[in-house]
């Protein structure tokens, strides 16, 4: 399944997954759980959930100091 993956403030991609996590949509757009989600119609997804969507955005997390 194609999946369709729009990182806030940054590109859109789509990426190839069968039976994959939204961990692993993560991993194609090359971002860590630590440092970003993943939201479906503006809901988060747990990274170990089945993705069962064709679209997907992912939002950078925050961080300071």
């Amino acid at each position: 399944m194609d999946v369709t993956v729009d990182v806030a403030g940054g590109e859109t991609v789509t990426v190839s997954v069968d039976e994959g996590t939204y961990g692993d949509l993560l991993a194609a757009v090359d971002l860590s759980p630590h440092e970003a989600s993943v939201f479906v119609d503006g809901t988060p997804r747990p990274v170990d959930g089945s993705v069962t969507e064709t679209e997907v955005q992912v939002v950078r997390l925050v961080r300071g100091g």
